[in-house]
């Protein structure tokens, strides 16, 4: 699976419910083989992938495209991750904080 893949299926699984009043921009700096830089905007409680170009990121999160992959595919603690620096989180954690609300992994 490629790291563009995993995107189609994070709107798939998006929790508009867990977005109510929220309006905000997450970054995403994935790194290694499969390198990008996606934003997902959080809007009416809607998601859309975006151009980054086109947000001011509220967060952005830094990890390999293999442990984006895992983490997207329920492979891989989100908290683990970022407590042994996996994940790097810069903005508002709060908003890092609600992400397994707002994308429940089935």
């Amino acid at each position: 699976m490629k790291v563009v893949d995993t995107f189609a299926a994070m709107q798939k699984l998006f929790n508009p419910a867990a977005a109510a009043g929220l309006n905000k921009n997450i970054q995403l700096n994935i790194t290694g083989e499969d390198a990008g830089t996606y934003a997902l905007k959080i809007q009416n409680q809607t998601c859309e992938l975006v151009p980054p170009e086109s947000i001011k990121p509220d967060l952005t999160l830094t990890m390999s495209d293999q442990d984006w992959i895992a983490l997207t595919q329920g492979q891989l603690n989100p908290m683990n991750a970022f407590l042994s620096g996996k994940i790097k989180a810069t903005g508002d954690m709060s908003l890092a904080m609600k992400i397994p609300n707002l994308f429940p992994m089935k």
